[in-house]
């Protein structure tokens, strides 16, 4: 990535746009996708749309049982456990995909969680930091080798980037009091840089990087909001009442969907994407509307970022590098 292409490219797809949408004339006949998260909210309309193309889908669930029976009248999915706030369930997915021998054609990283109460897993590490990113860097890391040249892999970060850049000198909130906002940019921060170092690191093989911001989209991702809070921020009145416009599950999966299978993109990696297109620069002074941070790209951080990922985590599928 470089900063003169984060612009629009106008892609001819919009806001509106659905996954169905972007995909018209593409085949993906052949092609085997990973979509974690991909039984629920926008990671199930992406799985719809994607097996609908073409692809045979593998969907890993913290809840295989709920999985299978959201997918069940969806041909060319697949689903198999895994928890990605525990670093032996992603090791044992893995272990076990990488055993069929399979090739993977395109990963979107879909799973997350959002504005959850203070949360530790593992070694005490902060649950939305944890699972949003760590979980995913483990995931792709180990996958690796499965991954096929010419292949793509999604992160699906935020808007709520804007919220907060990587808290280099307390990551987990282990030293000021806990904001589930603050935590959730941060992680959603970590994805974004996540793709920028991922695409670095693997474009020699062919593979690129996205991330991106699906929409505004009322899913089972805002669960641990309260009415209250929904209320506060302006999304609905007293009664319940929508007071914004957003976008359907459909419409929330196109920039995903579009991000992981467009021609328009070829060559192309390392960028943020909104709206079915590549996003524009956020101005410093600018409100959470649209765009991208400058800290989110930052290719020194994006470096930084990885190195302690892989320190974390004990395992970095490029450290020959």
């Amino acid at each position: 990535m470089t900063v003169n292409q984060q612009h629009k490219i106008g892609s001819g797809f919009g806001w509106g746009s659905t996954a169905t949408d972007v995909l018209t004339g593409i085949d993906l006949t052949g092609k085997l996708a990973i979509v974690t998260g991909g039984y629920s909210g926008l990671g199930l309309e992406t799985t719809r749309a994607l097996t609908a193309a073409g692809a045979h889908v593998v969907v890993p669930a913290r809840r295989p049982d709920v999985a299978a029976e959201a997918l069940a009248d969806v041909d060319g999915a697949e689903t198999a456990a895994l928890d990605l706030g525990d670093l032996e369930s992603v090791r044992a997915f893995a272990e076990s995909f990488l055993a069929s021998g399979r090739r993977i054609g395109l990963i979107i990283d879909s799973a997350a969680v959002m504005a959850c109460p203070e949360t530790r897993i593992g070694p005490g590490w902060e649950a939305q930091f944890a699972t949003n990113h760590l979980g995913h860097f483990a995931l792709i890391n180990r996958l690796w080798p499965a991954v096929r040249p010419g292949a793509r892999i999604v992160s699906v970060s935020s808007r709520g980037h804007h919220f907060s850049d990587i808290r280099w000198d307390d990551l987990h909130f282990t030293e000021g009091p806990y904001d589930k906002w603050e935590a959730y940019g941060q992680a959603k921060t970590a994805n974004v840089l996540f793709a920028v170092q991922l695409d670095t690191l693997a474009r020699e093989s062919g593979v690129r990087a996205f991330a991106l911001h699906p929409g505004g989209i009322m899913t089972p991702l805002q669960r641990h909001l309260s009415h209250e809070e929904k209320v506060e921020r302006g999304w609905i009145d007293e009664s319940g009442k929508l007071l914004v416009t957003f976008k359907t599950p459909e419409q929330g999966a196109a920039t995903q969907v579009w991000a992981a299978t467009s021609p328009q993109l070829d060559d192309l990696g390392g960028l943020y994407c909104e709206d079915c297109d590549i996003a524009e620069f956020a101005a410093d002074d600018a409100g959470p509307e649209s765009g991208v941070r400058g800290y989110a790209l930052d290719p020194a951080q994006a470096a930084r970022l990885w190195a302690l990922s892989a320190e974390l985590t004990g395992v970095d599928a490029f450290a020959a590098h």
